[in-house]
């Protein structure tokens, strides 16, 4: 059974541009063999991810993501069953939000920047359902 899971978290510290490399890399390398895809979305100390894929991978995946120290603030935004994947294409996707046009933002939250927490989980899906059709999420797999 197919799963799609989207969260949102804060980072402790400023985020670096290592600290992302990191986790990109890392999901790039384990994720696949986990069947899992997803988009990462990350713009100031926030973090917004969709993960898809098997319910017990996806399930097992975000509790390591609540455990680990480079999140704060883990909010579940919407975990639903599907029939297929939406970001198949991606072993783990990435949107460079410096490069967003601020309006794209405006339209999905209350401010020109990113801020998961104070978003409906539908507005974060059609947030990154928008960037996908603009073509801003870099790291396509194969």
């Amino acid at each position: 059974m197919l799963v799609r899971l989207l969260y949102a978290s804060r980072s402790p510290k400023s985020i670096e541009s290592e600290v992302i490399d990191s986790i990109l890399a890392q999901s790039r390398k384990h994720n696949p063999e986990l069947g899992i895809t997803g988009i990462l979305c990350q713009g100031g100390d926030v973090y917004l991810q969709v993960l898809e894929g098997g319910r017990a991978a996806v399930n097992q995946l975000y509790n390591r993501i609540v455990q680990d120290k480079r999140h704060l603030d883990v909010v579940l935004l919407h975990f639903e069953e599907v029939t297929e994947r939406r970001f198949a294409g991606w072993t783990m996707g990435q949107v460079n939000l410096a490069k967003v046009n601020a309006s794209l933002l405006l339209k999905y939250c209350e401010l020109p920047a990113l801020d998961p927490h104070g978003m409906s989980g539908r507005a974060a899906l059609a947030l990154l359902e928008e960037l996908i059709a603009t073509a801003q999420i870099i790291g396509r797999a194969g």
